[in-house]
């Protein structure tokens, strides 16, 4: 394939995405409350080898070198995410103007170094206070969240021009108020269905409130994968079909369609509610632009677990990264397809895709010119078969309109601590010092030729 074969199109924006409390440290610092994942972090067992996010990436004092550093690895926009207990310490009332500041301050360098900020509200930091009253199984969330998101819309949009509500909100669900491996790290099959609505109603109300006082763009984000059945069996199936609405089709289906899919019924049985109709009203405000997270696929097979009841099949010739992944970046592709063929027309970004590789707790010194290096060329090849597998996706005819590498350093990966490493710039957690890994360096020379570079021979 020829450079200009894999040029992606005029205005397609290349960034690299984080995470408030996988980065920030000094969770309590200026005024700021408690959130969950502070509570959830400082709870005995709950967190890899103890760790916390006090310190995590120290780049609540660091930003500028770390936007300094975005600008010198050629970032054209930056995805990060709002602390909303640094906003508000109780979830409502009074604003710490502190905490606003700071990203004031934060988007105001971006937009000095040519960086576009795309903002998420949310990334799964619930204030503790609100916790305290019920959290996301209070319907009351979803006003408290347009609170929220209102003092952000009045401080920020005109500065920010892309806003996203939600990230996750499966994660959210799954992880927190079903299997309590994340925040709040409840295990209730009846409290899943009710936080996810929950989080929906809230979707909603904070669309709603930026069409009142925002004048640009806002989206949602989501993270699904491609399910392929084990065997052509009608049980493996069902299986798939059920393992596809639960992730794929639960949030994306309310806020595009109206409506859930029918198989949630099936999955929680007594658990799922009757929702009123109003309800769905509020979920299905106009997007500009849908997010998707994707970093794997799943083969799936008939088996007793719930809610699903399927399991997990890994593949003998596949790769797999350090969290147990497979690597299928046609799955990409496929995604985007069907993302477009069920849904429609709707811009669309990448807003995380990437890979944890092990990468050593220091970087090297290379013997060649003095300079500090981190050789990752499993990164490298991961980052370079998705991002061909997205130009493959627009060349089909899906409106792509940019990627957000996950993840522009090594930080927390929440309850697994600091043992993942993500990053494209390399972290050592003891000093805090920043070296941009091999990956970087290569993601740097696809982001300036707009893709071109992406068939040029890897650095190693």
């Amino acid at each position: 394939m020829s450079e200009s074969e894999r040029e992606f199109p005029p205005g397609f924006l290349w960034g690299a995405a984080t995470a408030a409390h996988q980065i920030e440290g000094s969770p309590l610092a200026d005024g700021a409350g408690p959130s969950i994942w502070t509570r959830f972090a400082h709870t005995p067992g709950m967190m890899h080898n103890g760790d916390t996010g006090d310190v995590a990436c120290d780049h609540y004092r660091r930003w500028k070198d770390d936007v300094a550093l975005m600008r010198e690895l050629g970032l054209q926009a930056y995805r990060f995410s709002v602390s909303w207990s640094r906003i508000l310490p109780a979830g409502t009332g009074a604003v710490n103007q502190k905490g606003l500041d700071f990203y004031s301050r934060l988007v105001d360098e971006l937009l000095a170094n040519d960086i576009e900020p795309l903002l998420t509200l949310y990334h799964w930091d619930l204030p503790a206070a609100l916790d305290d009253r019920g959290g996301w199984l209070n319907r009351d969330s979803a006003d408290w969240f347009a609170e929220y998101a209102s003092v952000l819309y009045r401080a920020l949009d005109g500065r920010v021009r892309k806003w996203v509500t939600l990230n996750e909100p499966w994660v959210i669900t799954d992880g927190g108020y079903l299997h309590g491996a994340l925040a709040p790290g409840h295990r209730s099959r009846y409290e899943a269905p009710i936080a996810s609505h929950n989080l929906m109603r809230a979707h909603g109300a904070a669309v709603k409130a930026y069409r009142e006082l925002g004048e640009h763009e806002i989206g949602l984000v989501v993270n699904i994968e491609p399910k392929h059945p084990a065997t052509d069996s009608a049980e493996d199936a069902a299986a798939v079909r059920r393992a596809h609405a639960y992730m794929n089709e639960q949030y994306l289906h309310p806020a595009l369609l109206g409506h859930y899919p029918a198989e949630l019924k099936e999955i929680f049985g007594d658990a799922w509610p009757d929702w009123p109709a109003e309800d769905f009203e509020l979920i299905k405000q106009k997007l500009d632009f849908v997010g998707i997270n994707y970093y794997t696929r799943c083969v799936s097979k008939a088996a007793e677990s719930y809610p699903l009841n399927t399991g997990v099949v890994r593949q003998p010739m596949g790769t797999y990264t350090e969290t147990g992944w497979e690597v299928f970046p046609q799955g990409l592709t496929e995604l985007l397809l069907w993302f477009k063929q069920t849904y429609g027309d709707l811009p669309v970004y990448i807003t995380e895709n990437g890979a944890a590789f092990f990468d050593p707790p220091t970087a090297d010194t290379d013997p060649a010119t003095g300079q500090r290096r981190v050789r990752d060329p499993l990164r490298t090849d991961y980052l370079r078969k998705h991002i061909g597998a997205i130009h493959d996706a627009i060349q089909a005819g899906v409106d792509v309109r940019g990627y957000m590498l996950w993840s522009l350093m090594d930080n927390l990966e929440w309850s697994l601590g600091y043992s993942k490493r993500f990053g494209m710039v390399h972290v050592n957690y003891t000093t805090q010092e920043r070296t941009p890994k091999d990956s970087a360096r290569w993601y740097s020379q696809v982001i300036a030729s707009n893709g071109r570079s992406l068939t040029d021979p890897l650095p190693y």
